[in-house]
């Protein structure tokens, strides 16, 4: 496993890091033996940062990883998770409710500090609220030991350009902006790197649009980004090769990207990630594959107020 150096922090993250959403069921039913034995493996082979949140399956995966990492050197792995979103349509940013829910995430957790913590998809928040009362709720956190560093999750990549020119945060959480089909996250890193914040990129497979596997019913991506990822799935799985490889290599390769967060809860499925970004990139392969994504490529979808956009 290589690691980097994560912005200004004195954190060394794994360049592959778990996502731990799925352990709160929130693709399929998890045993719970199941999520707490793919936790081990990743810790076992080298993954050193776990990332949720008290919205994955509404408190479970936070609840899960607690018991997954009872067993587990605290000194030795990296933790965070987030407040803010506690429902499909539930959104609090406010001081008191921050505070309140580290206190929750701490107990579900079975620790007495977490190493980074983020506001919660704050495209959903104003921004008035976010930097009045969520940020100050951060710093008091770690003021009080709580907290090591702190900084926001979201979207729009419009979130970021305000937060980290408007706070003085240590770190930023984006999901989607750095895949196959969407390297528009590149365009913060200038902007991070000046202002020595640290990038976290999640779901390099595009919330699953990078497989050969159905579609989720709830993913807001447009029938042309759908359609173009299955067609680039469908070319990989006739060269007898996976998309999904392919997309988690890209994604840990990058040196401006300091870890990519993948979500699963499965032994194989962890284990097969770990293995994959061992391996060298099939370079003609990867070009074939850009090639057949180039008419979506940096095409997204819209998610939260009007204001950050």
């Amino acid at each position: 496993m290589k690691y980097r150096k994560l912005g200004s922090t004195d954190l060394d993250v794994s360049v592959l890091s778990f996502g731990a959403s799925s352990l709160g069921s929130v693709f399929r039913k998890v045993n719970e033996q199941e999520g707490i034995n793919t936790v081990h493996r990743a810790f076992d082979g080298g993954i050193n940062y776990f990332d949720v949140s008290p919205y994955y399956g509404l408190t479970k995966a936070e609840t899960l990883l607690g018991k997954a990492m009872k067993g587990m050197p605290r000194d030795q792995f990296i933790l965070s998770t987030k407040a803010g979103r506690y429902g499909e349509n539930e959104f609090d940013f406010s001081k008191q409710r921050i505070i309140q829910s580290a206190e929750e995430s701490l107990t579900r957790l079975q620790t007495d500090y977490i190493d980074m913590m983020f506001l919660h998809d704050i495209e959903f928040g104003s921004y008035a609220e976010i930097i009045e009362q969520g940020i100050p709720a951060l710093q008091q956190l770690r003021e009080e030991g709580k907290i090591g560093y702190f900084g926001v999750s979201g979207l729009p990549l419009s979130v970021f350009e305000k937060m980290v020119e408007g706070a003085d945060l240590d770190v930023i959480l984006s999901y989607c902006h750095y895949s196959l089909n969407d390297s528009s996250l590149l365009h913060l890193v200038p902007l991070c790197e000046q202002k020595k914040v640290g990038i976290i990129n999640a779901s390099p497979i595009s919330m699953g649009l990078l497989n050969t596997r159905p579609v989720a019913d709830w993913h807001p991506a447009s029938e042309e980004i759908i359609s173009v990822c299955k067609q680039a799935a469908s070319f990989c799985a006739k060269q007898g090769e996976d998309l999904a490889k392919l997309a988690i290599q890209f994604a840990v390769q990058n040196e401006k990207i300091a870890t990519t967060l993948v979500s699963t809860a499965s032994e194989d499925n962890i284990a097969n990630n770990m293995r994959w970004m061992e391996e060298p990139v099939d370079q003609d392969l990867l070009e074939s594959v850009l090639d057949i994504l180039q008419p979506i490529h940096n095409k997204t979808w819209t998610s939260g107020r009007k204001e950050w956009r």
